[in-house]
């Protein structure tokens, strides 16, 4: 915790130093809380300092739970002292958010906000979006403490590769492939035409598939720039690559990521998605290119020209399908049916091993291939067929795991949309808030559309869904066993 605390105090200190250069009102109080927070790390760090620095599979767990709940409630000192979001309730909610990646957002003008808080919500996004614990292991071993547990628990989905065999190389390896990428899409965006400051701050919510922007119409206030657009849907589509593929790609082995099963699903799935909806926004939808709002009205006309149907359907598919949640346009009004659509695409997710929410695709492929599997198995009982990925058995401990898993998430998700509804939320609304909150997505449908904030919702709906972005965040498991009694059971 102690470690966690000054890694999280020392980035508010850089958003301070943001806002200094800027000379915005808020530097101040982000500087405050950096300090208050560093300091609560020293001392966490000094009290501690003789303890036994060994750390067990529950302990991993615990850590990681607490770990991301006290970084939220750290979190939010920016925003409190600097008075930008001075209620508690809004303020624990814009920060869950942000380190979840979930993108969603409480703010009604996101542009009158200091430079400062602006870079505090992106920089939120960026720490979760890889995980500040996996970066915490990378210096774990140098005060004696072994860092396994902590990735386990910080990453339990079903892919185990790993770019090394110490763990915490794999980490440094993971977060300078992840710094590498914001850097040069940085610079990208900033040839491409945005500012400084708007390109860093894109570029740390585009690799962690976070969606938070620092203008009101997110990606719709560049709608008559093209160029940036193609660059977020490029970086976008990377962000929701396993991280080890990008390794092995910038390695030169681009055999081992064009012959990987869940990659070419992911490129398969991306291409069927947007093909469909570039079809139906040519014939059936108009997007407004007003830089300054985001419109799009159902006509049954040829309105649209190609080339910009195929990019408002290809960077919206992205960003629902990789959790990102920026757009540039109300994809909700795009016909019923692609409403349904996008919102099965919320239970997609990308891939294992990226900063993605959701299911992942790794699952579905498993889940799928077990199903048809069981045919074969009806007609041979006595028969051993293994699920097969990438050539490779999957143990049946892993395709039960992952069963539970799902059914896990589909009842978490029934019961996350019948709590909204008790809350007064109509129908689509309610479904579309649960499953945007647990996959991370950020937009949601009916009255949380993307053209709308979450501002609206009541203050137990806004620590609903703030809950729900944890247990989607960290895949359920980890935060619902440390739950259950058997967890603290001593044997």
């Amino acid at each position: 915790m102690g470690i966690l605390m000054l890694f999280n105090g020392g980035f508010m200190l850089l958003s301070a130093l943001v806002g200094l250069i800027y000379k915005d009102s808020a530097n101040q109080g982000i500087a405050i809380a950096g300090i208050v927070t560093v300091s609560t790390g020293v001392l966490l760090r000094y009290i501690t300092k003789n303890f036994t620095k060994q750390i067990k599979k529950k302990e991993g767990y615990l850590i990681v739970t607490l770990g991301w709940v006290f970084l939220t409630l750290s979190g939010t000192l920016p925003y409190l002292f600097t008075q930008t979001i001075p209620n508690f309730t809004n303020a624990f909610f814009e920060t869950m958010s942000g380190y979840t990646t979930t993108g969603a957002s409480i703010l009604n003008d996101i542009e009158a906000m200091p430079y400062g808080i602006l870079f505090w919500r992106s920089m939120t996004h960026w720490i979760g979006g890889m995980g500040i614990i996996v970066l915490a292991i990378a210096i774990l071993p140098l005060l004696g403490i072994g860092g396994m547990q902590l990735f386990a628990a910080e990453a339990p989905g079903p892919s185990a590769d790993k770019l090394h065999p110490r763990i915490t190389d794999t980490a440094k390896r993971l977060w300078y492939i992840y710094l590498g990428f914001t850097i040069l899409q940085a610079v990208l965006l900033k040839i491409a035409g945005m500012t400084v400051f708007d390109a860093i701050n894109h570029a740390m919510c585009t690799l962690s598939t976070g969606g938070f922007s620092t203008k009101n119409a997110s990606i719709a206030y560049w709608n008559n720039n093209p160029l940036i657009e193609y660059i977020i849907i490029v970086f976008m589509f990377i962000a929701g690559m396993n991280f080890v593929l990008s390794y092995f790609a910038l390695k030169g082995k681009i055999a081992k990521v064009l012959h990987d099963e869940e990659f070419k699903i992911y490129v398969l799935i991306v291409i069927i998605a947007t093909l469909i909806s570039a079809i139906i926004i040519y014939y059936f939808a108009s997007v407004s290119i007003n830089p300054t709002e985001i419109q799009l009205i159902a006509h049954p006309k040829v309105l649209g020209e190609a080339e910009s149907s195929f990019r408002h359907a290809l960077f919206q598919v992205l960003a629902v399908i990789t959790t990102t949640g920026f757009v540039t346009a109300d994809f909700t009004i795009w016909t019923p049916f692609l409403t349904v659509l996008f919102f099965m695409l919320m239970f997609f997710g990308a891939s294992a091993g990226s900063t993605a929410g959701g299911v992942k695709i790794v699952r579905h492929i498993i889940m799928v291939k077990n199903s048809i599997l069981e045919f074969k198995r009806t007609i041979h009982p006595h028969a051993i067929i293994p699920v097969r990925f990438n050539k490779k058995s999957v143990t049946k401990e892993i395709v039960f795991n992952i069963m539970a898993f799902f059914i896990l998430y589909m009842v978490t998700f029934g019961v996350g949309a019948a709590v909204f509804s008790i809350m007064g939320l109509d129908y689509m609304t309610s479904l579309g808030t649960a499953a945007s909150s647990l996959g991370n997505v950020g937009p949601s449908f009916g009255a949380l559309s993307p053209v709308n904030n979450y501002d609206s919702l009541p203050n137990f709906g806004k620590w609903w869904s703030a809950f729900l972005m944890l247990l989607g965040r960290l895949e359920l498991f980890t935060v619902l066993i440390i739950l259950t009694p058997y967890f603290w059971r001593s044997n």
